[in-house]
């Protein structure tokens, strides 16, 4: 399944994509369904989700929001591709010798398809595809055996980074979290749709111009691993967002960092796209 957050006519709904449409799940998960509630309940609500076959909209004609806007973490490990730390100490970063774990804020979760806003404080806005795993279940110290059975689904994630503020503290948080900055969608592809996590495509244009293309494949810690390494300090709940890394292509190494006009797409194979434009920021 493909399970979305969407607004049409002033209102926000759950919804399952198929094809080019979504069918609106209100008559099944009720007027006040939250999608972490839903993830929660998903193998009790997978018959009926999957067999409801109510009124659908055009995606069209719908706008998309963030599929999950209230996790209770926003977690992302920082050099997780082999390529990508290679090319960052071309930018004077050190390869870490462990998992790099660092929070964005949830605040900075934005639709898939809304404006990125460049700040006036960043002169070094950088772009970052990642892939974006949903915890499906409350879990604590989950071996990497089973890894997998605690996923909801996967989502694409842009961890978008003020690449200036990285070293204003002690972990990557402020420069990773400015608003707008998590653009993560389109929707949420349930694990069963995905056939093998640790080798999918994914890439990224800038203006049209290829930046990143790679797989994930070439994660130094998988996804099973990271699950695994943040359950043993943590307890994991329903709809919480980890994105595993991005590949190499950034802008840093090269100075080619993101400017109010500027059009970024991403694909993930089987996930779908996210477009967005970059603006300039606007004070009241």
């Amino acid at each position: 399944m493909k399970l979305a957050r969407f607004t049409t006519s002033g209102r926000t709904r759950i919804g399952k994509v198929i094809d080019e449409h979504i069918v609106d799940l209100t008559p099944v998960l009720g007027e006040d369904a939250s999608m972490r509630r839903v993830i929660a309940d998903l193998d009790a609500l997978r018959p009926a989700i999957e067999a409801f076959q109510g009124p659908a909209y055009a995606l069209a004609d719908v706008r998309l929001e963030v599929p999950v806007p209230d996790p209770q973490k926003f977690l992302a490990i920082g050099l997780n591709y082999q390529k990508h730390a290679e090319e960052a100490k071309l930018a004077g970063i050190a390869i870490p010798t462990s998992q790099l774990w660092f929070n964005k804020q949830a605040s900075c979760l934005n639709a898939p398809f809304d404006p990125v806003v460049k700040p006036d404080d960043s002169d070094k806005m950088d772009y970052e595809i990642e892939l974006g795993v949903v915890i499906g279940r409350r879990c604590r110290h989950v071996a990497r055996e089973t890894a997998r059975s605690v996923i909801a689904g996967y989502l694409i994630v842009n961890d978008v980074s003020a690449r200036d503020w990285l070293p204003k503290s002690p972990t990557f948080t402020l420069g990773k979290s400015f608003d707008t900055h998590g653009p993560a969608g389109p929707w949420i592809t349930t694990d069963d749709e995905v056939p093998d996590p640790l080798d999918l495509g994914m890439r990224l244009w800038v203006n049209g111009e290829l930046r990143q293309n790679d797989r994930t494949n070439d994660m130094i810690y998988d996804i099973y691993d990271q699950i695994a390494h943040l359950t043993t300090v943590m307890t994991l709940m329903p709809g919480d967002i980890i994105a595993t890394g991005t590949p190499s292509g950034i802008g840093a190494p090269t100075g080619r960092f993101l400017v109010p006009g500027d059009l970024m797409r991403l694909e993930i194979d089987g996930l779908g796209a996210m477009e967005a434009s970059v603006v300039a920021e606007t004070r009241s």
